[in-house]
């Protein structure tokens, strides 16, 4: 294998379905799958072990114990610890892939570099209809153009050169993102001192794998996913929680956190 792709979920079968179905679609299949469920759902189980014979990728599903709220970061941490290749890519169970989505990320993953991609927001009726549907045919630019989405140009595919003066890119997003395995063990992980949504999981490991030396590179157009439509499930007061714990860490500078990887018992992850 080439790649551990490590979904974060809760609680959307549905979305899951359709993540897998896209996966089992890639053009380069030489992955795994860690499914990062920040709970401990019967149905999941339950479907994993049904379905398990119809997709061409191996699946490893990670879960609590039970469901005490907001441990995204955990989770993402065990995740890490059960994946079986160097190379990462992490997206969240609203967001479904292109069908080139693990070949850019395979061809373009190196040492020292956080490659981050983008998202095409799919609007409430587009989403819909994919959900009734159990169908991918719409997902693609021409399928886009006239629905109620945002972010269309982000979904056209062009793997070639950017298409954008940004080669940087425009900073991480939880939802589309990679890097290699030691980097990540470098900063001692993911923080898991942030228990709410929003932040913790993204700008926190953004800021820390910068400040290690890590350099960024933009994957957009390259390696897309498709984001369903959904409410928020999270509040502003959650993200000036986040923000406020972010500045007072930002200015400890503790690049390698103190609540990360290291916390964790190996053997039971």
């Amino acid at each position: 294998m080439e790649l551990t792709i490590i979904i974060s979920y809760y609680k959307a079968i549905g979305n899951l379905k359709l993540i897998l179905m896209a996966l089992n679609q890639q053009s380069n299949m030489n992955f795994e799958v860690i499914l990062s469920e920040d709970d401990n759902n019967e149905e999941t189980a339950k479907f994993l072990v049904e379905a398990r014979n119809v997709y061409k990728f191996p699946i490893t599903h990670v879960f609590q114990k039970e469901d005490k709220g907001f441990r995204k970061n955990e989770m993402l941490n065990k995740s890490i610890i059960k994946s079986k290749t160097e190379k990462l890519v992490f997206i969240d169970g609203d967001c479904v892939p292109h069908k080139h989505f693990v070949k850019q990320y395979v061809n373009l993953l190196k040492e020292g570099y956080l490659l981050e991609g983008r998202a095409v927001m799919l609007g409430d009726k587009i989403t819909a209809h994919i959900r009734n549907s159990q169908s991918l045919k719409r997902l693609n630019y021409f399928g886009l153009f006239f629905s109620d989405s945002k972010k269309k140009k982000d979904g056209i595919y062009f793997p070639l050169f950017p298409l954008t003066i940004r080669a940087k890119g425009r900073g991480l997003v939880g939802r589309n993102w990679g890097i290699y395995k030691k980097h990540l063990a470098d900063i001692n992980g993911f923080d898991m001192d942030f228990v709410h949504a929003g932040v913790g999981e993204d700008v926190d490991i953004e800021w820390r794998l910068k400040a290690s030396g890590i350099k960024n590179r933009s994957m957009k157009n390259r390696s897309i996913v498709y984001h369903l439509y959904h409410v928020k499930s999270y509040s502003q007061e959650m993200v000036r929680f986040n923000y406020k714990l972010l500045s007072i860490k930002q200015k400890e500078n503790n690049i390698m956190c103190l609540n990360g990887l290291s916390r964790l018992d190996n053997t039971s992850a």
